[in-house]
């Protein structure tokens, strides 16, 4: 207890002390809060100071230079009709009628008076007119002078004017020499007027006679004068007036200011001195339209602004919240420190959870590194021994490993794949690549499988997809072999198709594809015919119902117009430069749980821990494809129902292919297809019209004619007339039958053909083939068929069947060379070193490219490839790997390129002393190929940056090898086998 009693004597003190700072907060919240409402306040007056003043010198300025236009108006009138008109138009009686009637245009003038000028030998003659003498502003004689200014007319209300010289007045012969020689309006000083003795000016206005040029100079504006018209502003009577009318005059004091001597403004209108606010002023500059004189009014308020009362209660209640705050945070503190505490562990959470994420992208990088090294030596003795002599048993169990060593590879692959994607670093590539390539290939990657389980599995291409497209290859063919793999593995029964169609074409927006298995409510297309069978490939009903024949025969016959447009010249337009296709994988397996939709896509996520034991996989598949549909500018979704199937459907954005005229050798984009097919008619027996379409899309790459008939009977009335002959006289040279559509009974179509042959309508009997779905089906076939082909079908393999059932000679030698043959004229006879510190890898390495007829060397080491690498050398190519000790890969290939250049720069410095400019010197560079197990760090950029020419990584397959070594190594002629 003695120590319980100072810690709650401490916490006593705590909270005192943070209730006192805290009132001491309020008061300076308080007083800060009210400062801020009065210098709010003090603004808003000021700002509205400056308006009120802005707008009374406004007004005055805008009616002192009407006042001034007007002026300048009558200065015409005289010029006019007094010196113009002989005799004169204008007198004494005209005038003052005329300004009188006129005074309501000129407010801020209290009368306007006409001076003539007159010279000194002109007085006598001017006395005599005028009938009076000229007196000065005392009312006397005016004496000698060069020249006078005698007011000859005069508004009535300036009538005492008339007579006066006003040259005889210093300000008033300072403003007429300055009119006169400017051409302009000028004020006097303030001073006090005769009648009114209010402050006002004399405005004087020169009058000239005409003919004056534009450009005058001082010397024609003083010889063209003729008078001066004047005007005397009443400034108090006038700035009082206009102060009247206004808004809010009572609470402002005015003052006007004539400041062209600023030291000593004179007041023109105002007291002297001001009794009003004085913190608050605002001085507004005029301009009355005379540049020597400068004028200014100054505003201010009368009294000082009241302060409002909310100025004090809105502090008041601002302290009053802050302190009902101060009480809700203090009976919150227990709250908030465990909620703090919780903060600090999520925030431990989440640092533990980043160091994870990185341990486990360096553990991926290095694991990929350590397994995949070991690996590329199992797989490549695996190999090393195929080649070997070995019986049927040991082939099999050699075989068996190597099948096991990819599908590890694979699954590395796929894990490291995962990992790129999630650290961005996976980019997607844009080289020329054949689609309907890539689909027969994948086609018989799975072609096993299905012929195994008996299902059908079918690619389909419609024919505006452009043969050859830019894009990423590798990665198109991942995401079709996934989904095709996931469908293979999932289904035992009916079909799995494969469709690619231009967007545009397509019937199948991805945006309006939902996860689920209850938005197809549109009742499938279907026939009775013994039972129920959907007009899908297989008969199968189908999860996606879009993909029914009614909407492929609409699709089919809507290219098929499209085509013939093109042909008639009617439509002759390009493929744009980008080409969206849709891609759809229709399978009819078990389908989809309803629970498991949502996480299709999830990494590593499975309908249900059944799944994987029955069927095998990760879950990281359907994944990865989303992402690298992502990647290439598409979208990805599926319509799935349970024990019906699913199917899957993705966009990807790709560009039209530009063939560039690059030298070196190239495999040719597309695959090739025999011509010797062009112009054979065939005739197809199917009842589903799905398969007899992609039949005929198979054939039709061959050059193929095909015609489609249901059954053998519409078959026969297809070919033959009413009367017994045949159409065009012509038999198709070839009759596919569909196994369901061949039973022992269409013997008589067999009958048919022979019988025909007999009587001389034709003279060879078609060749039959049967096509059917697995090996086992192969026992239907009998004498009558001439070979039964197990699907699934791809054009290459239709082109084999043809050839050996029509006995047409393949010719292997006019095809280009593929496969090994090729990748041995690259490398027969080329002088290859390669680097890699592990003794397994360096042997696999080596006999990969002995089998291809390369003379190899080997280096164990960096520094060691440097020795052998020394200028002059044998190397043709140079195959390096990344991570060793000692000296990297990496480090090599700087110091390879650094003794290059040198060497380089030394035969440029020895051709250009013998100026040898015509002649091109043999520049030193040896391709040098990254070769890494670790396909994470060693990227593309790295190995660029280093000076390298390309990547290989391990373990590396025949397409690989041939992809990196194609673009340095020229090919030798084959030898003719």
């Amino acid at each position: 207890m003695g120590t319980e009693i100072p810690v709650a004597r401490q916490r006593w003190w705590q909270t005192w002390t943070a209730w006192i700072l805290w009132m001491m907060l309020m008061v300076s919240v308080w007083v800060a809060i009210h400062w801020y409402n009065r210098e709010s306040i003090m603004t808003t007056a000021q700002e509205a100071l400056v308006s009120m003043c802005d707008e009374r010198a406004r007004m005055l300025q805008d009616q002192f230079a009407v006042s001034v236009n007007h002026v300048h108006a009558l200065a015409v009138l005289i010029s006019t009709f007094h010196y113009q008109k002989n005799p004169s138009a204008m007198d004494q009686d005209t005038f003052a009628f005329y300004t009188g009637m006129t005074a309501f245009e000129r407010p801020l003038l209290s009368g306007v008076a006409y001076a003539q000028r007159v010279l000194h030998y002109d007085r006598e003659n001017f006395e005599s007119q005028q009938g009076w003498t000229i007196k000065t502003m005392k009312r006397e004689p005016s004496p000698e002078q060069d020249e006078y200014a005698p007011v000859i007319f005069s508004q009535e209300t300036v009538s005492y004017l008339e007579v006066l010289d006003m040259m005889s007045g210093e300000e008033d012969r300072e403003n007429i020499l300055r009119a006169r020689a400017t051409g302009k309006a000028v004020l006097t000083n303030p001073f006090r007027l005769l009648e009114s003795n209010h402050l006002g000016v004399v405005l004087t206005f020169p009058v000239y006679r005409m003919g004056l040029p534009a450009e005058a100079t001082v010397e024609n504006r003083v010889e063209a004068t003729a008078g001066y018209l004047g005007g005397a502003f009443d400034v108090e009577s006038l700035v009082e007036n206009l102060l009247k009318k206004l808004a809010g005059n009572q609470d402002i004091e005015v003052n006007v200011y004539d400041v062209t001597n600023i030291s000593d403004p004179l007041i023109m209108y105002g007291a002297q001195n001001s009794e009003g606010y004085k913190p608050l002023s605002h001085v507004s500059m005029l301009d009355f339209g005379d540049p020597f004189r400068k004028h200014q009014m100054v505003c201010r308020y009368s009294q000082k602004p009241p302060i409002p009362w909310s100025a004090i209660t809105s502090p008041s209640g601002m302290v009053v919240i802050l302190m009902l705050v101060a009480y809700i945070l203090y009976a919150a503190q227990k709250r908030y420190v465990m909620v703090m505490e919780d903060c600090r562990k999520m925030e431990e959470l989440k640092v533990q959870a980043e160091a994870a994420d990185v341990a486990k992208s360096q553990f991926l990088a290095t694991v990929s590194h350590e397994i995949r090294t070991p690996m590329n030596g199992v797989l490549g003795m695996l190999d090393m021994l195929l080649d070997t002599d070995l019986n049927l048993t040991q082939k099999d169990y050699a075989q068996t490993a190597q099948v096991c060593g990819k599908a590890l590879i694979a699954l590395i692959n796929e894990v490291l794949d995962r990992a790129k994607i999630e650290a961005g670093k996976l980019e997607i590539e844009a080289v020329p690549f054949d689609l309907r390539s890539i689909l027969d290939d994948v086609v018989s990657l799975f072609s096993a499988k299905s012929r195994e389980r008996g299902i059908e599995l079918a690619a389909f291409v419609s024919d505006n997809v452009p043969q050859v497209l830019t894009g990423d290859p590798g990665r198109f063919r991942q995401i079709i072999t996934n989904l095709v793999g996931n469908s293979v593995k999932f289904t035992d029964r009916g079909h799995i198709f494969i469709q690619v169609h231009l967007a545009e074409h397509s019937n199948m927006p991805i945006e309006g594809m939902l996860c689920s298995s209850a938005n197809g409510k549109v009742d499938e297309v279907e026939t009775m015919s013994g039972g129920t069978v959907f007009n899908t490939l297989s008969g199968y009903k189908a999860a996606d119902n879009r993909n029914s024949w009614e909407n492929f025969k609409q699709l089919l016959s809507n290219e098929a117009s499209h085509a013939s447009v093109s042909l008639n010249g009617l439509a002759n337009k390009k493929y744009p430069e980008s080409v969206n296709l849709i891609v759809s994988v229709e399978d009819t397996g078990i389908g989809i749980p309803l629970r498991a939709q949502d996480r299709v896509f999830t990494p590593f996520m499975q309908a249900d821990s059944s799944t994987s034991r029955n069927y095998g996989g990760t879950g990281i598949g359907l994944s990865i494809s989303k992402c690298l549909v992502e990647l290439m500018g598409g979208r990805i979704n599926f319509i799935s129902k349970p024990n019906i199937g699913s199917t899957f459907t993705f966009s990807v954005v790709l560009q039209q292919c530009t063939r560039n005229a690059g030298g070196g050798p190239k495999r040719s984009l597309s695959e090739d297809l025999p011509a010797c097919f062009n112009g054979l008619k065939a005739l197809l027996v199917d009842e589903r019209s799905v398969r007899s379409a992609v039949t005929k899309y198979h054939l039709q790459r061959l050059g193929i004619s095909v015609e489609i008939a249901k059954n053998t009977k519409m078959a026969l009335n297809a070919l033959t007339q009413k009367n017994g002959c045949l159409m065009n006289g012509k038999l198709p040279k070839v009759l596919f039958i569909e196994k369901d559509s061949w039973n022992n009974s269409d013997v008589c179509l067999y009958d048919h053909f022979l019988e025909r042959k007999r009587t001389g309508h034709i003279h060879e009997v078609p060749k039959v083939i049967l096509l059917v779905i697995s090996e086992c089906d192969k026992a239907v076939g009998d004498s009558l068929v001439d070979m039964v082909l197990v699907k699934p079908l791809r054009a290459s393999t239709v082109a084999v069947c043809l050839q050996q059932v029509l006995g047409i000679d393949n010719q292997p030698g006019k095809e280009l060379p593929k496969g090994a043959v090729f990748l041995r004229s690259l490398l027969a006879g080329k002088n290859i070193l390669v680097v890699d510190d592990n003794k397994v890898n360096l042997r696999v390495a080596a006999a990969a490219l002995k089998k291809y007829g390369a003379k190899v060397d080997c280096a164990e080491s960096g520094k060691e490839a440097l020795s052998l690498l020394q200028l002059p050398h044998k190397f043709d190519a140079c195959f390096m790997d990344v991570q060793m000790p000692e000296m990297d890969g990496f480090e090599a290939t700087r110091q390879i390129r650094l003794m290059e250049n040198e060497a380089n720069e030394q035969t440029r410095l020895r051709g250009a002393h013998f100026n040898d400019s015509d002649t091109e010197l043999p520049q030193c560079h040896l391709p040098i190929l990254a070769m890494t197990a670790d396909v994470i760090q060693a990227t593309y950029e790295e190995c660029m940056k280093c000076g390298m020419d390309g990547y290989v990584s391990k373990p590396f397959d025949e397409e690989q090898l041939y992809q990196a070594v194609a673009k340095f190594v020229a090919s030798k002629p084959l030898q003719g086998s």
